[in-house]
Formats: structure tokens, C-alpha cells, sequence
């Protein structure tokens, strides 16, 4: 994983997915600090949650519904309950992402 994150954050507990991040758990939320390798594909996929992200280095290929956007430096996006979506990394990029439980589930 990036050395890009601070000490404190890379004592968090490591998230036990297909990429790498450290995970601070809050009530009804997760927040990830994540770090992907250039050339890293996380192939098209679903979440029980709504998610929000801010790029912190390089950049993100998020595509949902077919369409591909580019999430630069200090851009946010967001990913809605149960919407299939699939990412690629052209360069090694580092991500905070809060993942949202659905209030009516919880």
C-alpha cells in the first residue's frame, strides 16, 4: 500500500477486499483510505452502501451505466446504493472513501 497516508492511518484495521485501504469504522459508515497501482482494474461490481470519494493523488476511471469519467486531484464522486460501477488507475492514486450504509436497512 502508499506510504501517502499518516502513521495513525496506516495502524487502522486493512480492509479484507480486492484492494488495498485502511478502514475507520463510524456508525452506519465505513471510511477508507485507499491506495491503487498504476494499471490496478477493479472489475464492474455492486455495494450494499453509498459511496462518496475524493481523489487525494493521481486519478480515477470510474465508470457507471457504460459511461467513464475521470476523477482528478481534489474531485469528489459518488456512487449510489446498488449501482454496478467498475474503476481503473492510470497512475498510482490514493482515495478517502465513506461507504454508507442505507438508513432504511440499518
Amino acid at each position: 500500500m502508499s506510504d501517502f497516508f499518516p502513521d495513525k492511518i496506516k495502524k487502522l484495521p486493512p480492509y479484507q477486499g480486492s484492494f488495498g485501504a485502511y478502514v475507520l469504522k463510524a456508525n452506519n459508515a465505513n471510511v477508507l483510505f485507499s491506495s491503487y497501482d498504476a494499471g490496478d482494474f477493479i472489475a464492474p461490481h455492486s455495494h450494499d452502501t453509498e459511496n462518496h470519494g475524493i481523489v487525494l493523488k493521481g486519478a480515477l476511471n470510474l465508470t457507471i451505466k457504460g459511461n467513464t469519467q475521470k476523477i482528478g486531484v481534489g474531485q469528489w464522486y459518488h456512487i449510489g446504493v446498488n449501482v454496478e460501477h467498475a474503476a481503473s488507475f492510470d497512475f498510482d492514486t490514493d482515495v478517502i472513501e465513506f461507504w454508507f450504509k442505507d438508513e432504511k436497512s440499518v
